[in-house]
């Protein structure tokens, strides 16, 4: 019992581990799924996490190649035993899984299992998901002792999982609260001198005949006005500066920014980085600023399965490459994607824009800067 008792605390730290690294969801639910598959020795692993709509919303497993994945299609619903248990919420112990009166089938491609291990990963009386092992690669299949180990370890999974969408969420309503402070500090600092601006100078327009004089008075206040706006506008963008920038710099606060859009979209969203210099603080928010406007256009527009980010550095040039397998378009400049700000971002600190797109071709948006 104690090598048993040994396995658990180190499964369990993985997942703890995985957690206090700031990954996302499904990268904790990785961890719990490979560490069980190890701690009891089996060839097959995975974990469920149900949504509202009889499907799973995150489904992870261990043993099955990529090439298998796509041959088995979509991810399972909620039928057979995997619904039975998400229903129960007892745990599942069976010498042949095919024999149960709850099995119904398996798409063409799955593999056969055949002994099989299932329990819930529950959050008081809440059933956040359920993991499960096939085809124990000792003889014998899964014994109680077995089943008593995953579900003390599944108790740990829980509190792992739970403490990573508290993360999650904590980082959700952080973004909301900074939307929210730049709208008041828009509203406070720019809107109500525009306002005035606009009155001014409908003042000095009904005066250019009747009282010329006065109204040369008030077009000077105009100017005055306007450039206390432009001022006070030029000080909320340097506000906007992502403080992860100061911390972190370009690189990681893009590398977090992709982690967070790949937990909360169903395409996946890669980044990958070369080693980089020191940059000018204006080519940071310009370069990220342009990174996000693209990653928004291929997650809500193109339809795409994959989003790939890369930055890297080659002689003396930063480039940053945002590309999807989306459905692309023809005419580039026609389309309002937030391309024409993006290219004035980029140009504003010396940088190029290009964007490569043809329909059902994908689409690269690449924009390249001299550091």
């Amino acid at each position: 019992m104690t090598a048993d008792r040994d396995a658990i605390l180190q499964a369990v730290s993985s997942a703890v581990l995985a957690v206090t690294r700031h990954l996302s969801v499904r990268e904790v639910l990785q961890v719990i799924v490979r560490s069980a598959q190890r701690l009891l020795d089996a060839r097959y692993a995975a974990l469920g996490v149900p949504d509202e709509d009889g499907s799973f919303a995150e489904f992870v497993a261990e043993g099955i190649t990529d090439k298998q994945w796509d041959a088995i299609g979509p991810l399972p619903r909620q039928h057979g035993m995997l619904g039975a248990m998400l229903r129960e919420g007892d745990p599942v112990r069976l010498p042949d899984l095919r024999k149960d009166p709850r099995f119904e089938w398996w798409p063409k491609a799955h593999p056969v299992m055949k002994d099989f291990l299932g329990v819930p990963i529950r959050d008081g009386e809440q059933v956040l998901g359920i993991i499960f092992l096939a085809n124990k690669r000792k003889l014998g299949g899964f014994t109680q002792a077995d089943q008593d180990l995953l579900t003390l370890f599944a108790a740990h999974a829980a509190i792992a999982l739970a403490n990573a969408r508290l993360y999650e969420r904590g980082r959700e309503l952080a973004m909301l609260e900074e939307r929210n402070r730049v709208a008041r500090e828009l509203h406070d600092a720019v809107t109500q001198k525009l306002f005035s601006l606009r009155l001014t100078a409908q003042a000095a327009g009904a005066m250019l005949e009747s009282a010329p004089d006065q109204a040369a008075v008030e077009l000077e206040r105009v100017q005055r006005l306007a450039g206390e706006a432009l001022a006070e506008l030029r000080a909320v963008i340097v506000e906007l500066r992502p403080a992860e920038l100061d911390r972190h710099g370009l690189a990681e606060t893009l590398r977090k920014h992709v982690r967070m859009l790949d937990r909360l979209h169903p395409s996946v969203v890669a980044f990958d980085c070369a080693e980089l210099p020191p940059l000018d603080s204006a080519v940071e928010v310009a370069v990220l600023r342009v990174a996000q406007e693209a990653l928004h256009n291929a997650l809500r527009h193109s339809g795409a399965a994959q989003v790939r980010v890369r930055l890297s550095y080659e002689d003396g040039k930063l480039a940053l490459t945002v590309s999807d397998d989306g459905s692309g378009f023809e005419q580039v400049d026609s389309r309002g994607l937030g391309l024409v700000s993006m290219r004035d971002r980029a140009e504003a600190v010396g940088g190029v824009m290009t964007v490569e797109s043809a329909r059902g071709q994908g689409t690269t948006v690449r924009v390249e800067v001299g550091v």
